[in-house]
């Protein structure tokens, strides 16, 4: 179950990895499935030679530039190195299915005057987060793992202010995170949102002929959260995309789409603003309990399940702030050409 040598192939943007045949192979991140080549096939295409590592060198993310995706599918980029100006434009390219890597965007770990280290985070399309919960927690892993540091409590600067990271070792590597959150933000006009409401709890809005009752909550960033029953029920893509450029957001806003399986346990899917539907966000799982605590529908301490994994969250009671802990894995690592 490891890569030996293969080729890279891009036809068309099918984002497939042909591999020679005869030797051990898996799916690898970014592709939308395996193929093998034979000396029978015949087909125009551009072929790249693929490292163990995957990636190749580029002329211009030095050599040693670390690539790890985690469940909330980021890119994480070391910013102690040098990369190219264009942070939006690399996040586009990189960040692209068939033509990049494949992700929701990229994490760039860099250096920060008042912190231990400074994240910025951009989407898929280019444009730039305050934060996300659950990049925040594999940039613990990273800079901890890669000997970045030797502390397990960090302080990391985001544009929504500073968290706090507290790590668990195990064997040399970390294995869970916990982040304070901070505090919770419900008055409107900071979120924010467009009404002479100072709070927005179950609050009626109407899209396409449906109401949703929905309950607004920012962690740092704009969440926009409803409860739901079976939600398989709802195109939560259509629906998403709608409220995530709703007038009532002149920032947009990320869209949580809840069911409650019991006041300990959440189901949460996520529509991401400037990405779409994700496996997972942290400020989301965060912005998500709050709202149902608010809303009488769960205790201040909850499972949240996620596509791409479980969240423990907590919102206690008696500093007001959020705290998140779960995994965070390497999943790969590699170099990328800048060229293409």
């Amino acid at each position: 179950n490891h890569i030996h040598s293969g080729y890279g192939v891009v036809l068309g943007g099918g984002g497939l990895m042909y591999l020679v045949p005869d030797i051990a192979y898996q799916n690898l991140p970014g592709c939308l499935g395996i193929a093998e080549i034979h000396p029978v096939n015949r087909c125009l295409f551009v072929i790249v030679r693929i490292l163990p590592v995957v990636l190749q060198e580029s002329p211009q993310v030095k050599p040693g530039t670390d690539v790890v995706r985690a469940g909330n599918d980021y890119i994480y980029l070391n910013g102690f190195e040098k990369l190219p100006a264009d942070l939006s434009a690399l996040s586009r390219r990189m960040s692209d299915r068939h033509f990049g890597i494949g992700a929701d965007g990229i994490v760039v770990i860099m250096p920060s005057d008042h912190c231990d280290f400074r994240m910025r985070m951009f989407n898929a399309d280019g444009t730039e987060a305050e934060m996300c919960g659950n990049a925040s927690r594999c940039i613990g892993k990273y800079v901890y793992d890669k000997g970045l540091t030797s502390k397990t409590q960090l302080t990391l600067e985001t544009l929504a202010g500073i968290k706090h990271l507290i790590l668990d070792v195990k064997n040399g590597t970390v294995n869970r995170v916990s982040v304070d959150m901070g505090n919770p933000i419900l008055s409107a006009p900071k979120i924010p949102v467009n009404t002479s409401l100072s709070e927005i709890i179950s609050y009626p809005l109407e899209i396409e002929n449906n109401t949703f009752n929905i309950t607004c909550v920012s962690m740092g960033n704009p969440h926009t959260v409803i409860f739901l029953n079976e939600m398989e029920r709802y195109d939560l893509h259509h629906i998403g995309a709608l409220i995530e450029h709703h007038e009532l957001f002149p920032k947009r806003t990320n869209v949580e789409f809840v069911e409650i399986l019991s006041p300990d346990h959440l189901k949460m899917r996520v529509w991401e603003r400037g990405t779409g539907e994700t496996l997972a966000c942290g400020t989301g799982a965060c912005a998500s309990l709050v709202a149902a605590v608010l809303n009488g529908k769960a205790n201040r301490k909850a499972v949240l399940h996620l596509l791409g994994g479980n969240l423990d969250i907590e919102w206690n009671e008696k500093n007001d702030r959020v705290y998140m802990t779960g995994e965070a894995v390497t999943v790969f690592e590699g170099e990328w050409n800048n060229n293409i």
